[in-house]
């Protein structure tokens, strides 16, 4: 645990020591350009680099990296990323103005700002992926302890060693799943509580079994705390009601759906950023447009887009929007494409694959009828049927349909030909609307942007 704790602090401060490298490359950059309109003294420059360096401390302070937790996602870490580079400017500006700085500089750190997130932002990336392949190779490992005879436990073993990358290692398994390899079953392991020398402990303990046994996972913890054990309670999904609590002033209630874009100013925030992003990308579709439709118009007669009635917010039908990549057939608003569906033309197929054929749904989302990120918009007839084989499947739609999503991103895009695959794009549709944020919105669309050069195998 203390190696494993010690490896953690040496990658966190290797990235701090890195983030101030970068930062005074980037102010040694910005005052030369500034010489070359201004004239600032020697001691003028060099308060402005001491003063840019203490901003960081206090941004690193409040603001540290996070990219050497395992479970970390690209969202969490462009969310403190662009935190760290918005306090460092913030603090260097109100220093410098509290020291009397002679040069005007607010302009000068604002025209510092975006180089600086770009440039930290793609420097946590490389890190990352530098990352992942170290503890692919062996180094910076954890070792944990299943306990459990749940399907649960299963789930989370499978979750966090089947990726090398996250840097788990199994130390022991107790309980009776056949998958896993036992050092002994639950029965041995409560036995041996009180003699944990004598248990495979690593350095993180999870515990699936049921509440009703409070005993046993009241001393399970104890041991793990007097162990320096990392200790974690799985709950067994047939226990918990999947309810979430509310409350309506001083009472407290219990609801089956909840969702942060309820509040107005998550809401708002979203709308804004879809407009803005909206915007930029019917630009650039304006550029592409006259290539697209000559490609088209040579490869298959017939209109340039292709519109649809598709279920939006509130279960409200709309025109959907895209690129035409089929030849005109009556089957279009019955039937999904398939691999080699003969109702594509080349062009169209390469369009599918890179995400192109979406473009004009950004006029959707600039409407308002879409978001940039949010659940899959699904033709009519989809919506008739999945409506009544899928319990929960109309919940997608108490927020607008996106242009990407966290299912199309998580491995359920394209053709659904069995139920169970519908079931986890709804599943996993529900999850965003639950754990909605501007940070999970960027994250997404950061791993579709992504799906443009490493085409999706499931994109057809």
């Amino acid at each position: 645990m203390s190696n494993n704790n010690r490896t953690n602090n040496l990658i966190k401060w290797s990235i701090i020591i890195g983030d101030f490298v970068v930062l005074n490359i980037i102010l040694f950059i910005s005052l030369y350009a500034i010489q070359a309109t201004v004239k600032w003294s020697d001691e003028d420059k060099k308060l402005f680099l001491i003063i840019c360096n203490v901003g960081l401390s206090f941004s690193e302070y409040f603001f540290p990296t996070t990219i050497h937790q395992r479970l970390v996602g690209v969202d969490s870490i462009l969310k403190h990323v662009t935190l760290l580079v918005l306090s460092q400017i913030l603090a260097s500006y109100l220093l410098l103005r509290a020291l009397v700085f002679g040069p005007r500089v607010g302009l000068s750190l604002l025209t510092i700002l975006p180089l600086l997130l770009i440039t930290f932002g793609l420097l946590r990336l490389i890190e990352r992926g530098l990352l992942k392949r170290l503890r692919k190779a062996g180094f910076n490992t954890r070792q944990a302890t299943f306990v459990g005879s749940n399907e649960a436990i299963y789930e989370l073993y499978k979750k966090l060693l089947s990726n090398p990358t996250l840097g788990y290692q199994l130390k022991g398994y107790y309980g009776s799943l056949d998958r896993l390899p036992q050092q002994g079953s639950l029965e041995d392991f409560s036995k041996l509580l009180d003699t944990p020398e004598q248990l495979m402990l690593g350095d993180e303990l999870y515990l699936c079994i049921s509440q009703k046994e409070r005993g046993l996972i009241e001393r399970t913890s104890q041991m793990c705390d007097q162990q320096l054990v990392k200790f974690y309670y799985v709950p067994i999904p047939e226990e918990t009601l999947n309810l979430e609590h509310i409350m309506l002033e001083d009472l407290e209630l219990l609801t089956n759906y909840t969702s942060p874009l309820e509040d107005p100013l998550n809401k708002v925030t979203k709308r804004l950023f879809d407009i803005l992003l909206s915007s930029l990308a019917l630009i650039i579709t304006g550029v592409l447009f006259p290539f697209i439709v000559i490609f088209i118009k040579l490869q298959s007669p017939g209109p340039i887009f292709f519109k649809q009635l598709r279920t939006g917010l509130d279960g409200r039908d709309f025109y959907c929007y895209k690129f035409r990549s089929m030849h005109v057939n009556k089957d279009s608003d019955k039937v999904q494409a398939t691999k080699d569906d003969p109702r594509k033309f080349p062009f169209g197929n390469f369009m599918r694959k890179a995400n192109i054929d979406e473009l004009p749904q950004f006029w959707n989302v600039l409407r308002g009828d879409m978001s940039i990120v949010g659940p899959r918009p699904h033709m009519l007839a989809h919506t008739e049927q999945y409506s009544h084989l899928i319990a929960k499947y109309m919940i997608r739609h108490f927020v607008k349909p996106g242009v990407t999503g966290w299912a199309q991103v998580t491995g359920y895009r394209g053709v659904t030909q069995e139920l169970w695959q519908m079931e986890g794009r709804v599943e996993r549709d529900i999850w965003y609307i639950q754990h909605w944020s501007f940070w999970l919105d960027m994250r997404i669309i950061w791993m579709t942007i992504k799906t443009i050069f490493i085409h999706d195998k499931n994109a057809y």
